[in-house]
């Protein structure tokens, strides 16, 4: 059985064993918003998972990606959501089925997934059936606007499973994506 322990994406790029290792799946408190597991408490998790090419960022296609790194994004994504009260799993992959991996353990432990699919957008349905086969709540987040781009960009298999979708407002949609996530999650502990 695969290890179902977040893994935390450290400056150097490597995937580690976060704060929340070996806690297992959490649970959801409905009054208090945080995951109790024994006598641990930690907040609930969103997963931020990111596809091919973003370890790039900075470098690749500055005039349209812009100058942050993807340790920029992760530092971003941290703060806003441990202003709102959440942790985060933040991970990149060049590999699709890594990523596909990623999804499904998310299901029965993280509260929604946040995804940048990048060039997996117009061509994964293998992500697209994890994502809807996960059973939470799932932000599509793009740092251009694929619809002002080339025409075989416009397509997103993985829209089929988004809730909703960010684009073109820059690594800024990352942070948009976790404080519309935190609503979404809110919303679900209310019904």
């Amino acid at each position: 059985m695969a290890d179902m322990s977040p893994m935390w994406r450290g400056g150097s790029g490597r995937a580690s064993a976060g704060p929340l290792a070996g806690l297992g799946p959490p649970v959801l408190a409905q009054a208090s918003r945080v995951v109790r597991k024994g006598s641990v408490v930690t907040p609930p998790l969103i997963a931020v998972l990111n596809g091919p090419n973003l370890n790039m960022l900075g470098v690749r296609e500055p005039e349209k990606y812009g100058t942050a790194t993807l340790d920029d994004v992760e530092a971003l994504c941290a703060e806003v959501a441990d202003e709102l009260g959440f942790a985060i799993d933040f991970r990149q992959t060049n590999s699709e089925g890594e990523l596909v991996t990623w999804v499904q353990e998310c299901r029965g432990r993280a509260a929604g997934i946040i995804m940048n699919p990048a060039g997996y957008t117009t061509t994964s349905i293998a992500t697209m059936d994890a994502l809807l086969a996960v059973g939470v709540p799932v932000i599509e987040v793009h740092i251009t606007n694929i619809h002002r781009r080339e025409e075989f960009r416009h397509h997103s298999f993985i829209s089929k499973a988004a809730t909703g979708v960010i684009c073109g407002l820059g690594v800024e949609g990352y942070a948009l994506a976790i404080r519309a996530m935190a609503g979404l999650i809110a919303q679900d502990e209310e019904a």
